[in-house]
This record gives C-alpha cells, structure tokens and sequence, in this order.
C-alpha cells in the first residue's frame, strides 16, 4: 500500500491566508482569465482573422488539454512533488498568457498556430495546477478548516468561471482590448509565486507494484486518442459532415481507442486512470455530477453568442447579463459550505444541482422579444450561480475526503479532469448544436408560431434554444447521478454545524 510521506518542514508549516491566495489566484488563472474565450472570442475571430470553426476549437481545446492531462500531472503531483507541478503550472499559464497576448492579426498559419498553441500550454497549465493545488488543500487543512479553504479555492474556480464573462467583455470593449485580459494573468502569476514561495514540499510514497511495471504509456496514448477524436468530431462536424467518412471514422476512432483505454486500465497496476477510485460511491457521484455540471458551461458560449448576434450586442453588454451568476456564486459558496456541514454532501449537491437547472432554462426561452429575453437571461444567469455556489464545496469535499491521503493527487486529477472535460465537450456540443439548429428551414419555425417578435432571425434563435436545451439536459442527468450514487449522510455522523450566521456567509478578509 502507499502512504503519505511529508518533511519535518511540512509537519511544522502551517498555511496562512496570504498562502491560500496565493492558490486562488494560481487557479483563477484558468478559470478567468482562460474561459473569457467564452465571451470575447467573436471580437477575437474577427480582429486576428480566423475562421468560426477554429475559433471554436480555440474555446475548446485548452479544457481538452487540460483533462487529457490533468490526471497525469496528479499522479506526478503525487510522485514527484505537489509543489513542483503547481509551480511548473504557473510558469507554463505565464508562457501561453504570452502566446496568446502576442498573436499577430491576419498572418494565416502563424496567426492559428499561436492562437491555439497559447490555448494548449494554457490547457497543460491547468492540468498542473488544479489537481496538485486541491491536493496541498488536502495535506494542509483538517477538518472545517479544509472545507473552508476549500470554499476559498471554489471561489476561484467557479467564481473566475462567474466572472470571466463579464471582465472579459469589459477589457474586449474598453481601450485596453482583449490581450489586456492575458497580460494580467501574467502579472497575478507572478504574484501567486511570490505568495506561495516556501511552500514545503508534499508527495506519495510510490506502490511497488507500480514502480515495477512503469508509466502506463499505453493508457495515457488511448486516452488522448479518445478525446481528441471525439473533440474534433464534434467542433469540426459541421465542416466534415456528421455521417461523411471522415466523421464516421472519428466515430469508430474513439470507439476502439475507449474500448483499449478499458482493457488497459483494468489490466496493470498503476493504471493512467484508476478505475477504483469509482467503487466509492461518493466519490463517483461527485466526480460524474461535476463533469455534467461544468458541461453545461456550453449555457455562456450561447447564450451570449446569441445575444451578440441576433441583438446586437457588445461583449461588455453580454457580459453584464451574467452579473447575477458572478454575485450569487461569491455570496453563496460559503453557504454551500455550511449546508455541508449541516446536512452533509448529497442534499446541497442536489439543491445546487436543481437550482443551476432552472436557471438555466429561463435562458433557453430564446421565443421571447429581446426585453422579455433579457430580464429571464438575468435571473437565469442568477440562479445558474446560486446553484453552483450550493453545489461547488459539498462536491469538492465530497470526492477529497472519500479517497485515500496517498491518492489524493490522482482523485483530484480524475474530479478535476471531469471539470475540463464536462466543459470542453460541453461547451463543443452546445455550439455545434447553435450552428446545426441555424440550418433548419425558417419557414418551418415560423409555422409552428412559437417564436415572437423579429422573424428574420428565428433560425438563430431556434439553434440557441436546441444549444441551451442540452445544457438543461446535462443538468438533469447530474441530479440522477447523485440521486443513484452518492449514499445519504447517516443521521449519527452528520458533522454538528456551528450556529449558522450572517456574517458566516461573507468571506473573511485574507491576512495572517
């Protein structure tokens, strides 16, 4: 069996405040700065001069990346020092930050290569990052004060996610343009190392077993054989034709690659994935809820595309829409967090996960004039970040506390492999879905009578209802996941909550 193995400098070194920024502005660096794609990338498109479809994959590719390899930078999180891969992180969000920033407009191959390039080594950054930050989260708090900075850490994931879209439009509409939002990632990088410097290093003894057989190369080609075939299939459909050969032989590709990823999997010790992990029910349910709920990140990339396009307005217009969702998930994260600990993982997860999806079909009502829209799409967008401010702690605790210390870093890779998978293949599925459902004949919308208002544009409104539907669907595949998989708290070992105040909801002040 493994074990943890820490220094007598971690032993003694305790965390402080200005250390768990540090974490939270290493993670935001994904989860803002990174996502604002989902808001700015139409400016983007047409400043730099690419086309829609690999403008598309630009939004899509950095959480590909980061789930193809976030499981591998947990296990050598694990192996050779959580530290070392979440420094390794920052410096890599630093590189493609600057890639990004530096992309020259209208110079075709070079333009495309460094646009997704910078998206790439954005993507690997995050794969450094989350899973050994939650993983020193885990090594260094106990108890409430880990669910805490667990709260903490979730402002920064789904918080930045919250916020993304409106400082996004806000520097995309302002004189310092959009590759401001990517010289700022880089400023607060290199405050969040300046932060986190002395850090003691944390990892895992290795099993022998695992050690004796080697890195599971086999798995880890499979996997990215997987999903990136899948990704293309589904950000490239409309260009290749969903049933031509080259589509159908993506489809065929994924299939076998998945069936050996399987056999490879549960056939050696130290597997690229392990598959045990999931025989806690907690932890799967955690793990298959927060993959579906990040899918439906796909709502923004619609939602406020659609707006854009069919009402003219700017990204900082769009943008604004989603105040709601930024306010909500800040005030209520720490609630989430007291309703763990009040009634335990299952029900606030299922709260979060009903609220998150009436919401987001108050965005789908795309058949209303714009004013009406408008108002919906901001209570929508509202509830949207209540939800996942219930839902975002209870989850995170959920799959940390139900896996072994010595495999924390791995379990972090595979929970948060499911947040950058559920949102790249979300976000992939709702814009084909956006564009596909634009392709329907007009006049057989306009036949059914239910769209109001401007009909010049129904068929835009249509594919933006079929778009933001599925994410109303992933949402409700999410509440049976942890209907069927996560067990109800027993009454005798529900965590006795401390008095549940007012001032318990705002977020302390950091400092020492």
């Amino acid at each position: 069996m493994s074990a943890e193995t820490h220094s007598p400098a971690t032993t003694a070194w305790k965390p402080t405040d200005k250390w768990l920024l540090g974490i939270v502005l290493a993670v935001i660096n994904f989860w803002l700065f990174a996502q604002t794609l989902l808001n700015v990338i139409p400016g983007i498109r047409g400043q730099l001069g690419v086309e829609e479809t690999l403008a598309n994959l630009a939004v899509s590719v950095t959480s590909l990346f980061s789930g193809i390899f976030i499981v591998v930078a947990g296990g050598l999180a694990d192996r050779i020092g959580r530290v070392k891969i979440l420094y390794a992180g920052i410096w890599l969000s630093i590189a493609g930050s600057l890639l990004i920033a530096l992309t020259p407009e209208n110079l075709g191959g070079l333009t495309s290569t460094m646009l997704l390039g910078g998206r790439v080594v954005q993507g690997l950054s995050a794969a450094c990052i989350m899973p050994s930050s939650m993983a020193l989260v885990k090594t260094f708090y106990e108890g409430k004060a880990r669910q805490r900075a667990l709260s903490f850490w979730s402002i920064g994931s789904w918080g930045g996610s919250g916020f993304c879209s409106l400082f996004g439009g806000l520097m995309a509409s302002t004189f310092l343009g959009w590759r401001s939002i990517f010289w700022i990632s880089v400023v607060l990088s290199i405050l969040a190392l300046w932060l986190l410097r002395g850090t003691p290093e944390s990892r895992a003894e290795r099993d022998p077993a695992a050690v004796e057989q080697g890195f599971d190369w086999g798995g880890l080609v499979a996997f990215i054989v997987l999903l990136v075939s899948i990704n293309i299939y589904i950000s490239q459909g409309p260009a290749l034709g969903w049933l031509s050969l080259a589509g159908l032989g993506l489809i065929a590709l994924a299939a076998v690659s998945g069936l050996v990823f399987l056999y490879i999997e549960t056939h050696r010790a130290g597997a690229f994935v392990n598959l045990k992990l999931f025989s806690n029910g907690t932890f799967t349910g955690a793990t298959l809820s927060n993959f579906l709920l990040n899918g439906a990140a796909g709502t923004l990339i619609v939602s406020l595309g659609l707006v854009q396009v069919a009402a003219g307005m700017s990204s900082l217009q769009s943008g604004l829409l989603t105040l709601g969702y930024l306010v909500a998930i800040l005030a209520t994260i720490r609630v989430g967090e007291k309703l763990l600990q009040r009634f335990g993982p299952k029900k606030p997860m299922l709260w979060g996960s009903m609220i998150t999806g009436v919401g987001i079909l108050m965005c789908s009502m795309t058949f209303l004039y714009i004013d009406q829209y408008i108002v919906l799409s901001v209570i929508g967008f509202t509830l949207f970040g209540v939800g996942l401010g219930f839902y975002a702690t209870p989850s995170t605790d959920a799959a940390l506390s139900n896996v072994p210390d010595a495999q924390v870093g791995a379990a972090s890779g595979i929970y948060k492999m499911a947040s950058s998978l559920g949102n790249a293949i979300g976000v992939a599925i709702s814009a084909a879905l956006y564009v596909a459902g634009q392709a329907v004949n007009p006049e057989l919308i306009q036949s059914w009578g239910l769209f109001i208002g401007r009909q010049d544009n129904v068929a835009l409104r249509f594919g933006g209802a079929i778009g933001l539907l599925f994410n109303v669907l992933m949402v409700v595949i999410a509440i049976a996941a942890i209907i069927v998989t996560v067990p109800a708290e027993p009454k005798d070992r529900v965590p006795e909550a401390e008095p549940f105040e007012p001032h318990d909801v705002a977020p302390p002040a950091f400092g020492n």
